[in-house]
């Protein structure tokens, strides 16, 4: 009495991670995913590895993850993985307040951010063409 199993939604030579509630702005963890989007994954770890961005430690252990779900639950080639998606999403807003002079008081929202990182396995010759023009 289980459900039916149900369809992949994302491609055969594409595995995912993702993070959820992460205590970052939705804009501050964009400029870290930009920096990754469309990378060879072993290019984009060591990107995160040396950027000096807080969150960077965080978008690398799902990168990692992801490169991880590649290799072992969808037999992917690890030398072909290329970044494909790195969605950041908005999360909950915590509403605190900061007590200023005068007696008031102003909002401070503290925002929380999910990411889903998405690797996809390159073709032979993608993969080739790559690397001879990063060379």
């Amino acid at each position: 009495m289980s459900k039916a199993k149900q369809p992949r939604r994302i491609a055969e030579t594409e595995a995912q991670a993702i993070l959820r509630n992460i205590r970052v702005s939705p804009r501050k963890l964009n400029l870290v995913a930009a920096l990754i989007r469309n990378r060879p994954a072993a290019d984009a770890v060591g990107v995160l590895t040396f950027s000096k961005r807080r969150i960077a430690g965080e978008v690398k252990k799902v990168l990692e993850s992801a490169i991880a779900n590649a290799e072992n639950n969808h037999q992917l080639d690890v030398d072909r993985l290329v970044v494909t998606r790195a969605e950041v999403g908005r999360s909950i807003v915590m509403k605190r307040f900061h007590a200023r002079g005068r007696g008031r008081a102003s909002r401070v929202e503290k925002w929380f951010s999910h990411l889903k990182i998405v690797v996809a396995e390159q073709a032979q010759e993608q993969a080739a063409s790559a690397e001879q023009g990063a060379a």
